[in-house]
């Protein structure tokens, strides 16, 4: 069976707290070595580590940094998103001031209010003027790797002291739970198409 892992575009010291921190209320693992800003290890390492832990979902966060183009953090994206032995059930997509420089679709973003909007958000988790897109640091390669489901939300951890760890990053999780109640209903939908 294929590890389920869900991919976060932020791995500053404040996206670990509050990925850490909903992965243990989720029941989940957050793979903590990912962390870093820019991204440290490569992908082949992130898909040892993904492999080996007995949890699912997998959280695991990639960060550039600003970097333009594709950097480390997205180039061990795409080696995770492509493992044969890996099911990515989608992307949390983290905004940053890099207007006009990287974005990507999302299916819907979280602001810091907890309202789903089809618009993107920024940095701050504020409602952006955006349809369906958001800009970031990590996001350039996120609309070639055809994930079933993208959620924008602001920047992991912080929003103003919204979304802290001390207070259970209550954005972050409810993305999270996003997109494991799309994934489970993807997965109904299959069953019913394939019942004789």
């Amino acid at each position: 069976m294929k590890k389920q892992v869900i991919m976060i575009t932020d791995g500053d010291l404040y996206a670990l707290k509050a990925v850490e921190q909903v992965a243990k209320d989720i029941g989940g693992r957050c793979i903590s070595q990912s962390w870093g800003n820019p991204t440290r290890i490569t992908g082949e390492e992130l898909v040892t580590m993904i492999l080996s832990t007995p949890y699912d979902p997998v959280l695991v966060m990639f960060d550039d940094c600003g970097y333009r183009g594709e950097g480390p953090g997205e180039r061990a994206m795409r080696e995770v998103a492509n493992h044969p032995d890996i099911e990515v059930l989608g992307a949390i997509a983290v905004a940053s001031k890099t207007h006009l420089a990287e974005w990507t679709h999302v299916d819907v973003s979280i602001d810091r209010f907890g309202e789903l909007s089809s618009y993107g958000v920024d940095k701050s988790g504020l409602p952006d003027m955006e349809f369906g897109r958001l800009d970031g640091d990590t996001v350039y390669v996120l609309d070639e790797l055809d994930l079933p489901f993208i959620v924008g939300i602001g920047d992991i951890g912080k929003m103003y002291g919204v979304d802290t760890a001390e207070r259970g990053a209550p954005i972050t999780r409810q993305a999270v739970q996003l997109i494991l109640e799309r994934s489970a209903r993807n997965a109904s939908q299959k069953r019913r198409n394939t019942d004789p």
